[in-house]
C-alpha cells in the first residue's frame, strides 16, 4: 500500500514540478532574452526564476501531491533551510558551467533535473513527512 501512495506522490509531483518547470524556463527566458536586466547574468536569472518556481511548486505539491495539514510556516521555513543549501550551490556551479562556455540552458535544465530529483525525496520525507 505504500509503495503505491509513493508512486501516486511521485507521479503528481512529476506532474507539478513540470508546470513549475515550465514557469522556471519561461521565466529564465524572458529575464535572459527579453528583459535584459541584469545583463544575461546567469546567476541572478537562475535564482529570479527558481524563486517564481518553488513558491508554485511548493503551494501544489502541499495540497495536490502531499495532502499535508501540517503547520504552513514549519513547512515553508524546511523548504527554505533546503534552498539555502541548494541555490547558492547550483548557482554558483552553473556560472561556473556557463563562464566555461556551456550555454546556460543546459545548464539550468541539469540543474532542474538535480532539484526535481533532491526536492521529491526532501518534501517527502522531510518537509511533509507522515507522522
Amino acid at each position: 500500500m505504500e509503495d503505491k501512495k509513493t508512486a501516486i506522490q511521485a507521479i503528481k509531483f512529476t506532474l507539478f514540478s513540470i508546470s513549475a518547470g515550465i514557469i522556471q524556463v519561461a521565466s529564465f527566458a524572458i529575464l535572459n532574452e527579453l528583459l535584459p536586466i541584469f545583463d544575461g547574468e546567469y546567476g541572478i536569472n537562475y535564482v529570479v526564476s527558481l524563486l517564481l518556481s518553488i513558491i508554485w511548486n511548493f503551494t501544489f505539491n502541499r495540497k495536490f501531491t502531499f495532502k499535508a495539514s501540517n503547520d504552513v510556516k514549519k513547512a515553508m521555513l524546511l523548504v527554505l533551510l533546503f534552498y539555502l543549501v541548494f541555490t547558492p550551490v547550483s548557482a554558483i556551479l552553473g556560472t561556473m558551467a556557463e563562464a566555461r562556455g556551456t550555454n546556460e540552458y543546459i545548464v539550468l535544465g541539469i540543474t532542474m533535473l538535480f532539484n526535481f530529483v533532491l526536492e521529491f525525496l526532501y518534501s517527502k520525507y522531510i518537509v511533509f513527512k507522515e507522522k
